[in-house]
């Protein structure tokens, strides 16, 4: 079995930084790049940038809403164009400062509350995916595994690949259990490779308050941001390669993973 290993990173701007994206980097085959929305600036996109074309990791632009108080964990009300033209400003951005490294862009993943909007309203999912096509319709979309986001990149003929969660709860729909919900995180490494492994060994990944529910998985996330994440990225990887599984980056390889 193949499977990528996926961190959110470049999230800090100015002089202030999240999290040790170096460490992360050392760890992870793919990338979500922040790109002016939640966070970053254009050193930033640039130096984190640079720093994956060094370790050979690849790159996906992470869009989100315009929220630095809120990092992008608040939805705010826009319309499904207004969602466009800003999904499109920031991959744009993410994009122009990749050529300055240079380093391609494979693909985009939404953060936060714009990516769980999109899991389960269409419109938004359609909005996004229509952006993402008008830049460059070869990029590749990364989706929460099983939402509307996924389907409506499939229904658009885009390359599409499916992403859970090492360190985030499910709800029986598939959903992430919202933050600040009993069980919305997984704060201890050996649990969250415990039940990666699970996942990918049945296909059935762990809900709060129903059975198991099956996932696509193409990708793992780990959050760039947690205080954990480096020891949770390290866990994971090692206990995964210790079962056999291959470490890879999902783009370029071709779908491979479970489901």
């Amino acid at each position: 079995m193949q499977i990528d290993l996926n961190s959110d990173l470049g999230e800090g701007y100015g002089p202030w930084t999240m999290g040790d994206d170096a460490a992360v980097l050392s760890l992870v085959t793919s990338a979500n790049i922040a790109c002016g929305g939640h966070a970053s600036d254009p050193d930033t996109m640039f130096h984190t940038l640079s720093l994956a074309k060094a370790r050979g990791v690849v790159v996906g632009a992470h869009p989100g809403y315009a929220d630095r108080p809120g990092f992008g964990r608040r939805v705010i009300p826009m319309t499904p164009e207004e969602v466009a033209r800003m999904v499109a400003a920031q991959i744009g951005a993410l994009l122009a400062v990749a050529d300055l490294v240079p380093v391609p862009v494979a693909y985009v993943k939404p953060h936060g509350a714009l990516a769980n909007l999109a899991a389960a309203d269409v419109a938004v999912a359609s909005a996004i995916v229509g952006a993402i096509k008008a830049l460059k319709a070869d990029l590749a979309v990364l989706a929460i595994s099983g939402t509307a986001l996924e389907h409506a990149a499939r229904d658009a003929g885009l390359p599409v690949y499916s992403e859970i969660f090492a360190d985030r709860g499910y709800q029986p729909n598939g959903q992430l259990v919202p933050r600040g919900e009993p069980g919305a995180m997984i704060t201890d490494p050996g649990e969250a490779a415990a039940r990666i492994l699970m996942m990918l060994d049945t296909g059935l990944m762990p809900v709060v308050g129903g059975d198991p529910i099956p996932l696509a998985a193409h990708s793992i996330c780990v959050h760039g941001d947690s205080p954990h994440a480096v020891a949770m990225a390290r866990d994971i990887r090692a206990r995964l390669e210790t079962a056999g599984v291959t470490l890879a980056p999902f783009c370029g390889t071709g779908p491979t993973g479970t489901g």
